[in-house]
């Protein structure tokens, strides 16, 4: 009659179950760090759409904020789960010292964090079903050629986003250089010539226009210009369907090859141009 008693003091004095009470709480404690990496990393994923949509040119920007407060939750229960696991096993080692009989008793916190991870997860799918339609990376694989516009790896260059196509747009820009004067040297349509190779690309046109009387002061105060002279600019559509009107900066021309300031204004009329035909 009086074994059970002695038999649970046996088990609570049984050194397998301290060693078992602290495998339990490392295992907790790598689950609150499994939360706040993982919660750190969908942290940063809007950051990431964020960099596919400008490299894409959206026009419209997007938010992505929502992605910061469900990685914010998680690293947040991360660090409850520790600190509760820590307080939890404390408890249990000062029953155990106390001598208090072992009793069987569901995990409330194990059931309270599935549960919660469970609601987190259903909200990322649709959340991420929702920015889904927003980040279109449109690959095409039929041999296209994608002409990309990586502002932030040429500062050189200037883009400038058309409200009209390709062709629209370069009309437009031969009746601005007809109207104000400016030699039209050369049209290279760069898309017509891949396609009778056979290979296909998006629409892009080059324009070299100039004037030497603007061009020759500039080329006798530094002849190394005469490399980027005539002037240049690019009208093409990148691979979501957006046209765009791209030339050297006059600053970055100016820097290039030394040129005064005082002839600046000789080039920097390409802003103007693209400007204009960009409307």
């Amino acid at each position: 009659m009086n074994d059970e008693p002695a038999k649970a003091d046996q088990t609570i004095q049984d050194p397998r179950v301290r060693f078992a009470a602290e495998r339990t709480l490392l295992a907790w404690m790598r689950t609150g760090l499994a939360l706040m990496g993982f919660g750190f990393v969908v942290a940063r994923f809007g950051l990431f759409l964020q960099q596919i949509e400008f490299l894409q040119h959206s026009p419209v920007a997007q938010s992505y904020g929502l992605s910061l407060w469900f990685g914010t939750a998680l690293i947040a229960t991360g660090v409850v789960v520790n600190v509760y696991s820590s307080w939890h096993h404390i408890r249990l080692v000062r029953e155990l010292d106390r001598g208090d009989p072992e009793h069987s008793r569901p995990s409330t916190q194990a059931v309270v964090i599935a549960l919660f991870l469970a609601l987190v997860g259903l909200a990322m799918a649709i959340y991420l079903i929702s920015v889904h339609g927003s980040v279109n990376p449109n690959v095409d694989t039929n041999k296209e050629v994608s002409m990309a516009t990586p502002a932030a790896a040429n500062p050189g260059i200037i883009y400038k986003p058309s409200n009209h196509s390709v062709d629209e747009t370069v009309e437009k820009l031969k009746g601005i250089l007809q109207a104000r004067g400016v030699n039209l040297f050369a049209l290279i349509d760069h898309s017509g010539e891949a396609e009778k190779v056979g290979l296909k690309m998006p629409p892009t046109k080059l324009l070299i226009f100039g004037s030497p009387k603007a061009g020759t002061p500039l080329m006798l105060a530094a002849p190394s210009i005469a490399l980027d002279l005539p002037l240049k600019i690019l009208v093409s559509q990148d691979a979501q369907g957006k046209v765009w009107v791209s030339y050297n900066s006059a600053e970055y021309l100016r820097d290039r090859h030394g040129l005064p300031q005082d002839l600046l204004a000789n080039i920097a009329v390409v802003e103007t141009l693209a400007a204009k035909a960009a409307e």
